[in-house]
Protein backbone atom coordinates (compact mmCIF):
# COMPACT_ATOMS: atom_id res chain seq x y z
CA UNK A 1 0.00 0.00 0.00
CA UNK A 2 0.81 3.40 -0.53
CA UNK A 3 -0.46 6.16 1.56
CA UNK A 4 -0.35 9.91 -0.09
CA UNK A 5 -0.98 13.26 2.17
CA UNK A 6 -1.47 16.04 0.76
CA UNK A 7 -1.22 19.76 1.82
CA UNK A 8 -0.66 23.35 0.63
CA UNK A 9 -4.25 24.25 -0.06
CA UNK A 10 -6.54 27.28 0.46
CA UNK A 11 -7.76 30.45 0.00
CA UNK A 12 -6.20 33.14 -2.73
CA UNK A 13 -7.02 35.94 -5.04
CA UNK A 14 -7.15 35.08 -8.89
CA UNK A 15 -3.40 35.57 -9.94
CA UNK A 16 -1.48 33.95 -7.37
CA UNK A 17 0.08 31.58 -6.53
CA UNK A 18 0.58 28.24 -4.07
CA UNK A 19 2.40 25.53 -4.07
CA UNK A 20 0.51 21.48 -3.24
CA UNK A 21 2.38 19.18 -1.98
CA UNK A 22 2.00 15.44 -1.53
CA UNK A 23 3.73 13.01 1.00
CA UNK A 24 4.26 9.54 0.01
CA UNK A 25 5.00 6.58 2.50
CA UNK A 26 4.46 2.46 2.58
CA UNK A 27 6.34 1.85 -0.30
CA UNK A 28 9.58 2.55 -2.48
CA UNK A 29 8.70 6.13 -3.79
CA UNK A 30 10.62 5.99 -6.89
CA UNK A 31 8.87 3.00 -7.91
CA UNK A 32 6.09 5.28 -8.80
CA UNK A 33 5.24 7.73 -11.13
CA UNK A 34 2.91 10.23 -9.32
CA UNK A 35 0.19 12.78 -10.40
CA UNK A 36 -2.34 15.44 -9.98
CA UNK A 37 -5.76 15.46 -10.69
CA UNK A 38 -8.22 18.08 -9.94
CA UNK A 39 -12.59 17.80 -8.86
CA UNK A 40 -14.43 21.24 -9.32
CA UNK A 41 -17.78 21.14 -7.67
CA UNK A 42 -20.48 19.24 -9.96
CA UNK A 43 -18.02 17.55 -12.26
CA UNK A 44 -15.72 14.55 -12.98
CA UNK A 45 -12.30 14.52 -11.48
CA UNK A 46 -9.98 15.34 -14.24
CA UNK A 47 -5.97 14.90 -14.96
CA UNK A 48 -3.52 17.85 -14.48
CA UNK A 49 0.04 16.71 -14.40
CA UNK A 50 2.00 13.74 -14.05
CA UNK A 51 5.49 12.79 -13.80
CA UNK A 52 7.59 9.68 -14.26
CA UNK A 53 9.36 7.60 -11.82
CA UNK A 54 12.75 9.65 -12.16
CA UNK A 55 11.39 13.23 -12.59
CA UNK A 56 12.64 12.86 -16.39
CA UNK A 57 9.13 13.11 -17.53
CA UNK A 58 6.36 15.27 -17.26
CA UNK A 59 3.03 15.87 -18.82
CA UNK A 60 0.27 18.33 -18.31
CA UNK A 61 -2.97 18.80 -19.48
CA UNK A 62 -3.54 21.90 -21.74
CA UNK A 63 -5.22 24.13 -19.53
CA UNK A 64 -2.44 24.74 -16.83
CA UNK A 65 0.47 23.88 -18.95
CA UNK A 66 3.18 27.38 -18.78
CA UNK A 67 1.33 27.91 -15.58
CA UNK A 68 1.91 24.62 -13.64
CA UNK A 69 4.87 23.19 -12.68
CA UNK A 70 4.99 19.67 -10.98
CA UNK A 71 8.52 17.95 -9.94
CA UNK A 72 8.97 15.50 -7.44
CA UNK A 73 12.19 15.06 -4.65
CA UNK A 74 12.79 11.07 -4.01
CA UNK A 75 14.69 11.56 -1.63
CA UNK A 76 11.72 13.10 0.63
CA UNK A 77 9.46 10.78 -0.99
CA UNK A 78 7.51 14.11 -2.24
CA UNK A 79 5.74 15.31 -5.11
CA UNK A 80 4.79 18.91 -5.65
CA UNK A 81 2.51 20.99 -8.12
CA UNK A 82 3.54 24.14 -8.24
CA UNK A 83 0.73 26.40 -9.39
CA UNK A 84 0.86 30.40 -10.80
CA UNK A 85 -1.41 32.71 -12.04
CA UNK A 86 -3.93 31.08 -10.43
CA UNK A 87 -7.63 31.63 -12.01
CA UNK A 88 -11.17 31.18 -10.59
CA UNK A 89 -11.79 28.19 -12.77
CA UNK A 90 -8.67 26.21 -11.05
CA UNK A 91 -10.78 25.86 -7.74
CA UNK A 92 -11.08 22.06 -7.08
CA UNK A 93 -10.32 19.65 -4.43
CA UNK A 94 -6.69 18.67 -6.02
CA UNK A 95 -6.06 14.85 -5.59
CA UNK A 96 -2.17 13.37 -5.54
CA UNK A 97 -2.22 9.91 -7.22
CA UNK A 98 0.60 7.13 -7.49
CA UNK A 99 0.85 4.62 -10.38
CA UNK A 100 2.93 1.95 -11.47
CA UNK A 101 2.89 3.09 -14.84
CA UNK A 102 3.65 6.29 -16.63
CA UNK A 103 1.99 8.06 -17.75
CA UNK A 104 -0.94 7.34 -15.08
CA UNK A 105 -4.16 5.82 -16.02
CA UNK A 106 -7.14 7.83 -15.61
CA UNK A 107 -7.59 4.98 -12.74
CA UNK A 108 -4.60 4.92 -10.82
CA UNK A 109 -4.02 2.86 -7.97
CA UNK A 110 -3.57 4.73 -5.07
CA UNK A 111 -5.32 8.71 -4.30
CA UNK A 112 -4.49 10.65 -1.66
CA UNK A 113 -7.42 12.51 0.32
CA UNK A 114 -7.55 15.79 -1.32
CA UNK A 115 -6.58 19.25 -0.46
CA UNK A 116 -8.96 22.08 -1.14
CA UNK A 117 -7.52 24.76 -3.88
CA UNK A 118 -10.47 27.90 -4.15
CA UNK A 119 -9.61 31.09 -6.39
CA UNK A 120 -11.58 33.87 -5.79
CA UNK A 121 -11.98 36.89 -8.54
Amino acid sequence: QVQLVESGGGLVQAGASLRLSCAASGRTFSDYAMGWFRQAPGKERVFVAAISWGGHRLTYVDFVKGRFTISRDNAKNTVYLQMNSLRPEDTAVYYCAADRAYPLSLRPSYWGQGTQVTVSS
